[in-house]
């Protein structure tokens, strides 16, 4: 069973929702924080985690970024933390570790808890190492665009706890709890959750079949008139609804489908594989970047098994809208915006503009190429070229 896979392999009690946003609702439900505490998630991510913050009557408060691992600056982290912090989010974007020591630190000083984000970075035996080691709860999604996918689906792990007490005092909200208090909390939560209808499933696991004969005709633009009529049909159920986009997040949550676990389970026995294919990946880009004399960010090295290899140019949007041209499309929803994507309101996300001025800044200047399992290095060699015609 998947539950038992992930608390044996991340050393903790596994409990799973139909999403990553929805488990996180449920854990920081489950957490029982006075209404309007306050959760510091970094600028420079996806708006379902403010919404998620939000519907459990929480406050998100965003703390900028570092320019070289686009996670948290701990330092600018502990500017904002006030008596009414209660979680530091820390988000291993792309798959770059996030500097869990420093905030783990950070929030054993201050009695907070540490949520790990591991959407985008699922370590295997080669690691990185940092990731999933400081965690008091590692937060886990599996959608189409993830570390690994089951269409849908994810988890909360909360660390056992001799690996989430710490020396320093005070002790943080998990600790301070009954030992078995948070996780009959969240298994209430999980028990309760209804499934999600069955139509809406069937769409979901429609997806992979739907893509599979759309891609082959991209570059004649058929592949992507037949998405568009499938989307307007109601085939293909949205990554972000039209509610998400407007930062409102529904208060139930839903059962992971079993089909969807049946899928993450095989993804993970095949971990390793998918990770060594995106270290090769990365390794091609990083040739090409030295060839070519692209910046690259100096946290990146040929053992990070990216979910996406990120590249920064002044015109980042003109250098998307030459390549679609060519039928090569970069517009991931990681661009152009601090609270992602960018159709967004970053209003309802209860971002202000000017709050993370690096956040800001590599918003509108990232570049992200492919690392996607799908993606074989000779479609990474056409990208490379193309992006290099297009520089010149």
């Amino acid at each position: 069973m998947l539950r038992t896979e992930l608390s044996r392999r991340l050393q903790g009690s596994a409990f799973l929702f139909a999403s990553g946003r929805e488990a996180l609702l449920a854990f920081l439900r489950s957490c029982s924080f006075p209404d309007g505490s306050e959760i510091i998630v970094q600028g420079y991510t996806c708006v379902v985690v403010p919404n998620a913050i939000h519907a459990a009557g929480l406050v998100p408060v965003y703390a900028d970024i570092e320019k070289d691992t686009l996670n948290l600056d701990p330092d600018d982290v502990a500017s904002r933390i006030t008596d009414r912090t209660k979680v530091v989010i820390c988000q291993h974007t792309f798959g770059i570790p996030a500097p869990v020591e420093r905030l783990r630190e950070l929030c054993d000083r201050h009695g907070l808890l540490l949520i790990e984000d591991c959407a985008h970075v699922l370590p295997d035996a080669d690691g990185p190492m940092e990731v999933m080691s400081k965690g008091d709860a590692l937060l886990l999604s599996f959608g189409r665009d993830k570390a690994i996918s089951g269409i849908t689906g994810g988890a909360i792990v909360v660390k056992n706890k001799q690996q989430t007490t710490h020396n320093t005092q005070p002790a943080n909200e998990l600790t301070n709890k009954p030992a078995n208090e948070l996780t009959l909390n969240l298994s209430r939560e999980e028990n309760q959750a209804p499934g999600l209808p069955g139509g809406i499933v069937l769409r979901l696991l429609l997806y992979p079949w739907l893509y599979f004969f759309a891609r082959p005709l991209y570059g004649l633009g058929i592949g992507k008139w037949k998405l568009a009529a499938w989307r307007m049909l109601g085939l293909l159920v949205p990554i972000v609804t039209p509610e998400e986009k407007r930062g409102t997040q529904g208060q139930k949550v839903h059962a992971m489908p079993e089909a969807c676990a049946h899928l993450i389970l095989q993804q993970f026995k095949k971990l390793h594989d998918i990770n060594i294919h995106r270290r090769a990946l990365v390794k091609y880009y990083l040739e090409a970047c030295a060839k070519h004399g692209w910046p690259v960010l100096h946290a990146i090295n040929g053992s990070l098994p990216l979910q996406k290899f990120p590249l920064f140019f002044p015109d980042a949007d003109g250098i998307r809208r030459k390549l679609k041209r060519r039928n090569i499309h970069l517009d991931d929803g990681w661009t152009g915006c601090v609270v992602c994507p960018r159709s967004i309101s970053k209003e309802e996300a209860g971002y202000r503009k000017g709050s993370d001025p690096r956040a800001e800044e590599v918003a509108v200047s990232i570049l992200s190429l492919p690392t996607h399992p799908g993606t074989s290095v000779f479609d990474a060699s056409r990208l490379v070229e193309a992006l290099s015609a297009n520089m010149q």
